[in-house]
């Protein structure tokens, strides 16, 4: 057998001609970071301490000034999504906090990396605690959903409006509307409840 590896020559000169622009690719890692995490900041409390009736109008309304204009259906969706984003970062933010470092330490003294010991250990118990709240945010959406009707989105509350302008039996229709309300969430509530009991029992 002839030959054998290359001998590789480390050079110097090659990292000190290549570092001014690893150090401004490093500043503008840092920057970026930075404006992320108050962006992200910013759009929590923004979402959490607007009221959901501007922000669907801000969607509906505001975003074809712009040059982006969406359905009545894609703008309730968005301007739902996003609201409900906000408190649910918030909620799952607080699970994770409510963790005991304890399971940190456990996690870490058993060989777990820390992408391991997030996924396995400490995201699966921060769920469990957050979900109680994550359910009543749901609980909570339900009944703003209505709220949609205000651009014309067809659901619940907009066709109780259109029966009701029709027939003018307003105690009627959204008394009816009213009782469907208290199923929907009676049965949603029910159904988190025998999650977060499975979950309980899983632990």
């Amino acid at each position: 057998m002839t030959g054998g590896p290359t001998a590789y020559s480390f050079e110097w000169s090659a990292i000190w001609r290549g570092l001014p622009y690893l150090l401004q690719g490093a500043g503008l890692t840092i920057l970026i970071s930075a404006l992320a995490m108050v962006l992200a900041a910013a759009y929590v409390e923004v979402f959490r301490n607007t009221p959901l009736l501007i922000q669907i109008f801000i969607v509906y309304f505001g975003l074809p000034q712009l040059g982006l204009r969406l359905a009545p259906f894609a703008s309730g969706l968005v301007a739902l999504v996003v609201y409900a984003a906000a408190y649910n970062a918030e909620i799952f933010r607080a699970g994770l906090e409510a963790v005991p470092k304890g399971q940190h330490e456990a996690a870490r003294s058993i060989g777990l990396g820390a992408w391991q010991a997030m996924r396995f250990v400490i995201v699966p118990q921060a769920v469990r605690i957050a979900f109680p709240a994550l359910g009543n945010n749901l609980v909570s959406l339900v009944k703003n959903s209505s709220l949609v009707s205000t651009i014309g989105m067809v659901e619940l509350m907009f066709v109780a409006n259109d029966i009701s302008f029709n027939n003018f039996r307003t105690f009627e229709i959204y008394g009816t509307t009213a009782g469907l309300y208290v199923l929907l969430v009676m049965l949603l509530t029910r159904a988190l409840h025998l999650a977060e009991r499975r979950m309980a029992r899983v632990r």
